[in-house]
């Protein structure tokens, strides 16, 4: 369930795969919408923890039903808006930012938590965070992958592709010395 802010199926492989959850880890989904990469991550292996914080309401609740409806009760809900909502939190081995990437402190402070070693995926969809992202790789390293998915879909008595909007994804590991 979700009301249209969610990571789609072919992005969220790709984004899955690049976060690369290994068992025992913790993931933070950082304006996690309906919480796709949360619950996904916790599917990869039984002993992954997720901690999906949400600020938007109904959007927690969505989460609340698809963590129990898609056989995850271990994802945590953290209530809140990112960066202050991830004061206290236990440090993860890997961030996705999904949801308010542009918001002032959210990949400053989401880095300076991540453990060293660890892995920070954000994906941008709109020029503001994807501009955002390319400064933020000059100082940081990592690197950025264009995402464009199209799917067949009926055009009168025949087919076209529909283009889905481009995604702009960061894939950065912290250094070990960080």
């Amino acid at each position: 369930a979700h009301d249209g802010q969610i990571t789609k199926r072919d992005v969220r492989a790709i984004t899955l795969a690049r976060l690369a959850p290994q068992p025992g880890e913790l993931l933070w989904d950082v304006g996690a919408g309906s919480g796709s990469i949360g619950i996904e991550w916790m599917r990869a292996h039984p002993s992954c923890r997720a901690l999906a914080i949400e600020a938007d309401a109904g959007r927690q609740q969505l989460i609340e039903h698809n963590r129990d409806a898609l056989g995850v009760p271990g994802l945590q809900l953290v209530r809140g808006r990112a960066p202050q909502a991830l004061q206290g939190l236990e440090r993860p081995h890997a961030i996705f930012i999904g949801g308010g990437v542009t918001r002032e402190g959210v990949l400053d402070e989401c880095w300076a938590h991540l453990r060293p070693g660890g892995r920070l995926v954000a994906n941008a969809v709109t020029l503001q965070s994807e501009t955002l992202l390319m400064s933020w790789r000059e100082r940081h390293g990592g690197e950025l992958t264009r995402i464009h998915v199209a799917q067949a879909q009926p055009l009168g008595e025949f087919d076209t592709w529909r283009q889905a909007l481009p995604i702009t994804l960061l894939d950065v590991v912290k250094p070990l010395d960080a």
